[in-house]
């Protein structure tokens, strides 16, 4: 999967989603999606913007992820994740990601 093709479904799936009330950023080796959960429904574009909760993976672990091939407390727990800003949005990416 592509950073394009991970976006758009990422944008599909927060197109059935409602606000939850921050932004998040994954960033990649070959880019970053963000993900803006102020709007209702979020709005998710691959900018580089400032973000509550930046999620930093590699982007083959990144595609796991989205794919669900890798739980993303297994990630943190092994340092295939690292989080930087407010870890009670990033136990929130849980629900909003499924």
């Amino acid at each position: 999967m592509t950073l394009q093709e991970i976006t758009a479904k990422m944008k599909e799936g927060a197109s059935k989603k409602s606000a939850f009330g921050n932004t998040v950023k994954f960033t990649t080796d070959q880019g970053c999606v963000h993900i803006d959960g102020k709007q209702s429904p979020p709005v998710v574009t691959n900018d580089d913007a400032a973000a509550d909760c930046t999620l930093k993976m590699s982007f083959g672990d990144f595609s796991d992820l989205i794919g669900g091939k890798l739980d993303g407390m297994t990630a943190f727990m092994t340092g295939k994740l690292k989080i930087e800003g407010d870890m009670g949005v990033a136990m929130k990416l849980q629900s909003i990601l499924r």
